[in-house]
C-alpha cells in the first residue's frame, strides 16, 4: 500500500520520543519492488560521524551491486534525497537517527532521538521497522512523581526525554512564634496539612496519568511521604505504580531518569516473563496459544493473535510475495509467487510477522531466550479465539 499524503514527509527538527513515531501507519506501507530505504545510525560523538560514513558507503556500494539497472537508478535517486539528512550534524541531545525514504513516492521521514540506535541500512519493499520496534519496547513512556511532605513534582519521561508536567508545594508552618500554639497542637495541625497536601497530590496524579496515557508511574523521594501517598492513591493509579525508590528531592533530572529507567527495565522484564509463562502454560494445557514461525504466521494472517511474543535479537530467513503477501519460511524464493505469479522478495520473516501484528492490532512483547522461546521457536502467540 502506498503512503497517504499526511505520511509523505515527516522531518523532526527537535528530539522526538520513539513512542510518537506512528509505527502502525508505517507497517501499512509496502510495494512490489525494493524501493524503500531505511537507515538507523548512532550520531552522538565525533567518532560516530567517521564510522557512519564508512558504514553507509560500504552498504550503499553493496546494495548498488546487487540491484538491476532499473532499481539501481531508483535507489540512487532515493539515496540522493536522503543523504543530506543522513550526515547532517546532530542537534543538542541527539543520540540516534532514523531515516525512511523512497524517491518514487516522494516519501521522506527523519526522526531525531534522545536514545542511541544500532547501525542498520536496508533496502526493502517496505520501511524496515524491527529496530524501531525494539526501541519502542525498551523506551515506554512513564511518569515519575518526586514527592516529600512539602513538595511534589510530576515528570513525564519519554525515550529519556524528561518534561516536568506538575509542581505542587505547601508551607507547613515550620516556624511559629514563641507563646503561640503548643507543640502538640502544632504537630497535629502539621500532620493534617501534610495529609491534605498529599491528598491534593493524589488527585492531581490521577488526572495527569489519565491525560498522558503513560505505561505506569514511579514514585520517588525521601522519607515516609511516599508510602503515605500510596495509601491515598485510587486503586487504578496504585495498580499502575511500577516501583518506589528512595532519592533526595534535589536529585538532578538526569539522575532521576537513570534511577527510574532501572525500575522500568525491571518491570518490563517481569512483564515479558509473565507473558512467556502464560504462553508456555497455554501450550502445555492445549489453550489459546501457538508457537513456531509457520503456525504464528497462519494465525496472524487470520487476525486471531492477541499478543505476539518475539525472541529478542532473532531473525529468520524467508520470502514474501509483495502482491498477495504470501509469506514462506526458510526456503529460497521462486522467481514468481506460486499463488498469484507476483514478484517475490527475500525478507526477515520476524520483521514481516511484526508488521502483520501491527496491521491486525496485536500487542507485541519481546522476551529473553530463557523465557520459553529459543532459537528453534523464535515466536509464539497468545490468541483471541
Amino acid at each position: 500500500m502506498k503512503p497517504s499524503g499526511s505520511l509523505l514527509k515527516i522531518i523532526s527538527e527537535d528530539l522526538m520520543p520513539v513512542t510518537e513515531i506512528d509505527i502502525r501507519a508505517l507497517a501499512e506501507i509496502y510495494a512490489e519492488k525494493d524501493i524503500y530505504f531505511s537507515v538507523y545510525l548512532p550520531v552522538s560523538g565525533r567518532e560516530h560521524e567517521h564510522l557512519n560514513r564508512i558504514f553507509v558507503d560500504s552498504r550503499v556500494k553493496a546494495i548498488k551491486k546487487a540491484l538491476s539497472s532499473e532499481l539501481r537508478s531508483e535507489f540512487e535517486k532515493t539515496f540522493d534525497m536522503a543523504e543530506p539528512s543522513i550526515f547532517e550534524a546532530p542537534v543538542s541531545g541527539e543520540k540516534g537517527r532514523i531515516i525512511f525514504a523512497c524517491s518514487s513516492e516522494s516519501f521522506l521521514h527523519v526522526y531525531r532521538l534522545a536514545v542511541e540506535t544500532e547501525q542498520s541500512l536496508v533496502l526493502d519493499t517496505s520501511p524496515f521497522l524491527l529496530p524501531l520496534a525494539r526501541l519502542r519496547a525498551d523506551y515506554d513512556d512513564y511518569g515519575v512523581l518526586l514527592v516529600d511532605s512539602q513538595e511534589a513534582k510530576f515528570t513525564c519521561v519519554r525515550s529519556d526525554l524528561a518534561e516536568e508536567k506538575k509542581h505542587l508545594s505547601i508551607d507547613l508552618m515550620n516556624k511559629h512564634k514563641k507563646g503561640g500554639w503548643s507543640q502538640m497542637r502544632f504537630n497535629h495541625l502539621r500532620k493534617g496539612a501534610i495529609k491534605s497536601f498529599l491528598s491534593e497530590v493524589a488527585d492531581n496524579v490521577k488526572g495527569t496519568c489519565d491525560q498522558l496515557q503513560t505505561r505506569g508511574l514511579v514514585i520517588a523521594g525521601p522519607g515516609e511521604a511516599k508510602q503515605q501517598l500510596m495509601d491515598l492513591l485510587s486503586q487504578d493509579v496504585r495498580q499502575s505504580v511500577l516501583g518506589v525508590i528512595d532519592v533526595a528531592m534535589d536529585i538532578s533530572r538526569d539522575e532521576l531518569v537513570e534511577e527510574s529507567d532501572s525500575v522500568l527495565h525491571e518491570n518490563e522484564l517481569s512483564t515479558s516473563k509473565k507473558k512467556a509463562d502464560e504462553l508456555k502454560n497455554a501450550i502445555l494445557k492445549g489453550g489459546l496459544a501457538v508457537h513456531g514461525v509457520e503456525d504464528v504466521r497462519d494465525v496472524l494472517e487470520q487476525g486471531r493473535v492477541n499478543v505476539l511474543l518475539v525472541l529478542k535479537g532473532s531473525s529468520v530467513p524467508g520470502w514474501i510475495c509483495e502482491r498477495c503477501q504470501n509469506l514462506q519460511v526458510n526456503v529460497q524464493p521462486p522467481k514468481e509467487c506460486d499463488r498469484c505469479g507476483g514478484p517475490t522478495s527475500v525478507i526477515d520473516v520476524v520483521e514481516e510477522l511484526y508488521e502483520l501484528a501491527q496491521r491486525t492490532g496485536a500487542e507485541v512483547e519481546f522476551v529473553e531466550k530463557e523465557d520459553f522461546l529459543d532459537s528453534d521457536d523464535v515466536v509464539g502467540a497468545l490468541l483471541r479465539y
